[in-house]
């Protein structure tokens, strides 16, 4: 190897290092900056939530649904690419109040960003006692329009927190969103406002959409969790309560077996109509389905 061939080696090997520094080296911060138009990567829980998000983050942020779509939320649990695909996003939106159970586990597993508890300033209600606890207690807020419009509020302020360069964008379109709520709240009101106040649902998920509406639910499965089923002196009782306050529609849930409401409503010489908890993701927005439950509720209630 001539001298020449071994001063260009030497050029090379030290212009490269230097030219990189020169490059990368300007900006200490560079490997923790993201571009200026990435986006938000976001974690919605399950669907309401997801829906919510999406209407408030529109083009600006990236929102995927953590449980799939068909899937009762109760019965989900994280698997390892659901855990890697929460750990590389900035913010997991949840509902609170121990609807997501699996909350705690990101904790241990180190999770790096930000989750967002929606039900923040909300009182969360007891399902069985008349007591009210933030932590723990019914957890089905979204079923209540006016809490929802502050689970909205909630996302547009942590997106606005975590992209404060789209404040406005979010703001706005939260402000939207709100004005549909809104409307969807007095339609309800309005609709609801003369007619009878006792219902029976399959499982107690309406209390805070019974309470904010002056309705009185009745309920064929105690728990706030859909599952389980009912015993032969429960199914008496609400055979009896059906009877004493001449109800003659029995709600079920679209994603259990119909058959313990069917059965009701033959000894009450009535019918079977769903009342939807929204819970898992299908065709139709979430006031769409709210205002299926509101059609639901009249035929029963009006």
């Amino acid at each position: 190897m001539n001298i020449q061939t071994k001063l260009a080696i030497i050029v090379i090997s030290v212009v490269i290092p230097l030219s990189s520094l020169a490059v990368y080296g300007t900006n200490p911060n560079t490997e923790s900056t993201s571009p200026e138009n990435s986006k938000l990567q976001v974690i919605s829980s399950f669907n309401p939530l997801h829906e919510f998000a999406q209407n408030v983050g529109q083009d600006k942020v990236d929102v995927t649904l953590l449980v799939p779509v068909g899937v009762e939320p109760h019965d989900w649990e994280p698997t390892i690419k659901d855990v890697q695909k929460m750990q590389a996003s900035d913010l997991i939106i949840i509902n609170g109040i121990g609807f997501e159970n699996w909350v705690d586990k990101l904790d241990d597993n180190n999770y790096q960003g930000t989750i967002i508890d929606t039900s923040d300033g909300i009182l969360a209600k007891k399902s069985q006692e008349d007591e009210y606890d933030h932590e723990s207690g019914d957890p089905h807020i979204w079923l209540n329009p006016v809490y929802a419009k502050i689970q909205v509020q909630n996302i547009a302020d942590a997106f606005s927190k975590h992209d404060p360069q789209n404040v406005q964008f979010y703001q706005s379109n939260a402000e939207s969103y709100i004005e549909e709520l809104n409307l969807l709240d007095s339609q309800i009101r309005n609709d609801l406002s003369n007619c009878n106040s006792d219902f029976i649902a399959f499982h107690d998920a309406f209390s805070y959409f019974a309470d904010e509406y002056g309705l009185h639910q009745h309920t064929i499965i105690s728990s706030t969790d859909s599952h389980g089923e009912a015993t032969a002196k429960k199914l008496e009782s609400v055979i009896t309560t059906a009877k004493e306050l001449n109800i003659k529609i029995i709600f079920s849930k679209e994603t259990v077996d119909a058959r313990t409401s069917q059965t009701i409503a033959h000894e009450i010489d009535g019918k079977v109509l769903v009342l939807s908890s929204l819970e898992i993701a299908s065709d139709g927005t979430y006031i769409e389905k709210m205002n299926q439950n509101l059609e639901n509720l009249k035929e029963a209630l009006c």
